[in-house]
């Protein structure tokens, strides 16, 4: 079995075979993501300020939110300030309240489980798939069938008497879950299903777009995203009724009047500033380079790791399309306690890699919530590492 040092300057190799990083003397960087900025961003920016509508109200917004139902087939999208607002408007517009419970997985990132938060309910964190990194429907049916009930067509947790209201895929670092295995239990169990999208623009299951499945659907745009509009999300829905509830609610839920300030319900100032759509919209239309660029990197990635046996790069499973926003690495099982040595080696070196999240169960704020047993979850924990994954790397 190799050392952690000699596994670690094969790893270096392999991704300074991707980076052209071999100089010893460059001490050049290279970040987990970082943007690009290639086509008409400088342009509808400054258009943008030219017009003076900088804030939530101007044209930008409304042709964003077009070009992002024409990518992704969803027949509403309403922009809003950040991913995290897009989850904590589409929990609400699944009907989540107080005390009651969502379903979500451990690994991923803390915004899911704090958009829960927000509504007083109660994140009950499941395992997930090594397959798909997502959570594992079939371990998740065997969970709930020993520890829910079906009353009223609710779904109760027998242990803590809460209704269970809902059900999120998240779809990790781009690779889709199993929406198909996912969405029965949502059926099966009474669960409305909001898929958390935000790391998966560009990606789809068999044609379709990931967020599209289900009743509404999660996108971020932050700075570290495959496009970006600075800070920036979106919320996706085929329900007309819910489009205009989540737009009327991101807005303040102020009522439309020339001069009145009217609210007739507790609203939420989220809505996208038009700034930031135009830079979403210049780089909505170099998406398609983009993924092109990131397929490409992927296969660099796979070719530099064939001669390391230790590790495997995460490729998109049959019947998907991986979007592949961040290129990684999965340990084989006897080498997970060499990540750490990895990392450090890495950063050593300016290769910005990093492991995957904390298990969100185990966090201090969360420690108390309900959880299945989570033993992939946490093989994955140790085993997963990120790599340099900008499209700039391609040139």
């Amino acid at each position: 079995m190799p050392t952690s040092a000699s596994l670690a300057n094969r790893v270096i190799k392999a991704i300074e075979s991707v980076t052209g990083q071999c100089d010893p003397a460059a001490h050049q960087q290279y970040p987990l993501h970082e943007p690009q900025f290639a086509g008409n961003e400088w342009n509808y920016v400054k258009d943008s300020l030219d017009s003076t509508f900088v804030s939530s109200v101007g044209p930008y917004v409304n042709k964003f939110e077009q070009m992002l139902a024409d990518y992704t087939g969803a027949k509403h999208v309403i922009a809003v300030t950040n991913g995290t607002a897009a989850l904590h408007i589409s929990f609400m517009l699944a009907g989540v309240s107080r005390d009651e419970e969502i379903l979500l997985p451990s690994l991923t990132f803390v915004a899911t489980a704090n958009a829960a938060s927000y509504l007083g309910a109660i994140p009950h964190f499941v395992d997930c798939d090594e397959r798909t990194l997502g959570i594992d429907p079939q371990a998740l049916r065997t969970y709930l069938k020993k520890c829910t009930e079906i009353r009223a067509k609710q779904c109760i947790n027998k242990n803590t008497g809460h209704v269970i209201r809902a059900l999120v895929p998240m779809h990790t670092f781009g690779h889709p879950a199993d929406i198909d295995g996912l969405m029965a239990i949502a059926h099966d169990f009474h669960l409305n299903l909001v898929e958390d999208a935000a790391e998966s623009l560009g990606s789809s299951i068999s044609g379709r777009h990931t967020g599209t499945f289900g009743l509404l659907g999660a996108l971020s745009f932050n700075g570290n995203k495959i496009i970006t509009t600075g800070g920036g999300g979106a919320i996706l829905t085929n329900d007309a009724e819910l489009a205009t509830r989540a737009k009327h609610l991101t807005t303040t839920a102020k009522l439309p009047h020339p001069w009145k300030y009217e609210h007739d319900q507790i609203g939420f100032n989220y809505r996208m500033p038009n700034i930031n759509a135009a830079l979403g919209c210049a780089q909505l239309e170099q998406l398609d380079n983009m993924l092109a660029l990131k397929r490409r990197l992927f296969e660099r990635y796979q070719r530099a790791f064939a001669g390391v046996p230790e590790v495997t790069v995460v490729q998109e499973r049959v019947g998907c399309t991986s979007n592949y926003w961040l290129q990684t690495l999965l340990l084989n099982k006897t080498n997970s306690h060499k990540r750490d040595a990895i990392l450090a080696a890495t950063h050593e070196k300016g290769i910005l890699a990093r492991p995957a999240w904390q298990l969100i169960h185990t966090l201090a704020p969360y420690r108390h919530c309900p959880h299945m047993p989570m033993e992939v979850a946490k093989m994955l924990e140790r085993r997963l590492i990120n790599l340099p994954s900008s499209v700039k790397l391609m040139k």
